[in-house]
């Protein structure tokens, strides 16, 4: 009999997995504590580097079902969510997220909707850092430097 798992990560220490347990139990999942796994550490870090993903990966099996709410808990970017479900995969682990309607990320459709939904959120996140950076280029008090170009004749 398979066995389900929850992965619950947050960023920040004000936040709280309890909207994340929500949704996994209001989706119908009945999920033993023990089998949920919380982690607080930063989305930037790569699901290799999150202690918490490292000891669950070492307690799935073959025919185990991983929940997550959304795709952005599996990875840093695309090639990192990508990754980690191949990873599953190649393990047997079914792995479903709620955002995507609960779908099997690693059925043929799962597959093509995460490697879409995930490159658009990397695309989004990646302008959000290029308008950060342009915006504190921008600010008050800072020096700009420009380069010139002299023509010689």
């Amino acid at each position: 009999m398979s066995r389900i798992f929850a992965y619950c990560r947050i960023s920040t220490l004000d936040q709280t997995t309890e909207n994340q347990r929500r949704e996994i139990e209001s989706a119908g999942f009945k999920i033993k504590p023990q089998q949920i796994i919380e982690e607080h550490i930063s989305g930037s870090a790569a699901t290799s580097e999150r202690p918490g993903f490292n000891r669950l990966l070492a307690r799935l099996k073959c025919g185990d079902q991983l929940i997550v709410t959304k795709l952005d808990r599996l990875g840093c970017n695309a090639m990192d969510i990508r990754k980690t479900v191949e990873q599953l995969t190649e393990t047997g682990i079914r792995v479903h997220c709620l955002a995507l309607g609960g779908i099997d990320l690693t059925s043929p459709t799962g597959k093509m909707m995460m490697q879409v939904i995930s490159a658009v959120a990397e695309f989004e996140r990646d302008l959000l850092l290029e308008r950060t950076h342009s915006g504190d280029s921008k600010s008050p008090g800072r020096r700009e430097t420009f380069w010139s170009t002299t023509c010689v004749k």
